[in-house]
């Protein structure tokens, strides 16, 4: 599943350095603002136990891990919604991703320029959001225009959109998010196809100094706070920290971690963070050729589950051979767990659960 992830903040907070750290691809970073002007993409592996432990017992020629697309969107200002510091290029950017990945400085540093002059996170994350919220305006007022054209005529389907979109207007125009906007389901539509910036989840990456990871700080809180409003997630890490574990091989970095008294980098934390706030789960086909990981969304019935590996698996749909990975793990094969009776015959209407071991039967 094609599910991307902008990372977006105020210049000069880490993003870059984060980005680096969750791509390795290299993104520019620099001590000021607008280094970054197209969109650097990457896809990241999301970092799953249960794989490794799959490997191990199957393998495999190969082992393909399931992934998430981050984009690394330049550093917004106050003011870009009207076009300030490259605004219009770089929101059109948000416009695309399903989730926002909102970094946040939370360390003091007179050596690194804020572009606000201090750190303050509570007006920093502000600043973002009006932006968001501003440019929402300028589209749904759009809208709104275009249906008071269209409803002159007594165009009911109209007249009851422009009723919804000027109640979103209004909204915007108090300082709102379209997240907090209160609407019926069949409502939506009436501004659905706008994808408006202030209404995708957020999740926030609290950029904090060296010896604060474990220990968080006053400016975290207040982004705890700010995000508990929106039933948002916040992670915390150390771009500088993180920086120089994507630089060590495996074993170093978990000698690095266990210095620094983590159980799992910040990236990890984030990473799977990400996944889970974006609604996915992940289900596994095992065989000698390949082991793979799988991304659905939760919820997702198992012809719609096989239709991720192609889509005559869905069209063709016969049944799924299902073992849930804690089976497979005490039991150690596909063959053991079906003579011991834990393989399902699963149809149509099964909802595939986090960690399921498939094999799909479909006809051509």
């Amino acid at each position: 599943m094609n599910l991307k992830c902008g990372i977006v903040g105020l210049p000069n907070v880490g993003k870059s350095t984060l980005f680096n750290a969750l791509s390795n691809a290299g993104a520019e970073s620099a001590n000021f603002p607008f280094c970054t002007i197209d969109p650097n993409v990457g896809l990241v592996q999301v970092p799953d136990q249960r794989l490794d432990t799959l490997t191990k017992l199957v393998d495999p020629k190969e082992t393909i891990p399931a992934t998430i697309e981050f984009v690394d969107i330049a550093g917004l200002v106050k003011g870009a919604s009207e076009g300030k510091g490259k605004g219009n290029a770089f929101l059109s950017h948000i416009r695309e991703v399903d989730l926002i990945v909102h970094v946040v400085r939370c360390f003091d540093d007179d050596d690194v320029i804020h572009v606000e002059g201090s750190v303050d996170p509570e007006r920093d994350i502000h600043i973002i959001e009006d932006e968001l919220i501003l440019k929402d305006l300028e589209s749904v007022e759009k809208r709104v225009d275009t249906l008071k054209k269209q409803s002159k005529g007594g165009d009911k389907k109209a007249l009851a959109a422009l009723n919804v979109v000027e109640r979103l207007a209004e909204h915007l125009g108090d300082g709102n998010s379209a997240r907090t906007f209160t609407t019926d389901r069949d409502e939506t539509e009436a501004y659905k196809d706008l994808f408006l910036l202030s209404d995708k989840p957020v999740l926030y990456a609290c950029n904090v100094a060296e010896d604060e990871i474990n220990t968080g700080n006053k400016y975290v809180k207040i982004v705890e706070t700010i995000a508990s409003e929106f039933n948002d997630s916040v992670v915390s890490f150390c771009a500088k920290i993180e920086a120089e574990i994507a630089e060590l091989d495996p074993d170093e970095k978990e000698m690095f971690l266990d210095e620094l008294g983590l159980d799992h980098s910040g990236l990890y934390r984030l990473i799977r963070a990400a996944y889970e706030n974006l609604g996915l789960i992940t289900y596994f086909t095992a065989g000698p050729k390949e082991v793979r990981a799988w991304t659905i969304k939760k919820g997702m019935k198992a012809p719609q589950a096989a239709g991720v590996i192609h889509t005559d698996f869905e069209r063709g749909f016969i049944r799924a051979e299902t073992i849930s990975f804690s089976d497979y793990e005490n039991l150690r094969s596909e063959k053991a767990a079906k003579d011991a009776g834990k393989m399902r015959q699963e149809g149509k209407e099964y909802i595939v659960n986090d960690g399921d071991v498939m094999l799909f039967r479909f006809n051509v």
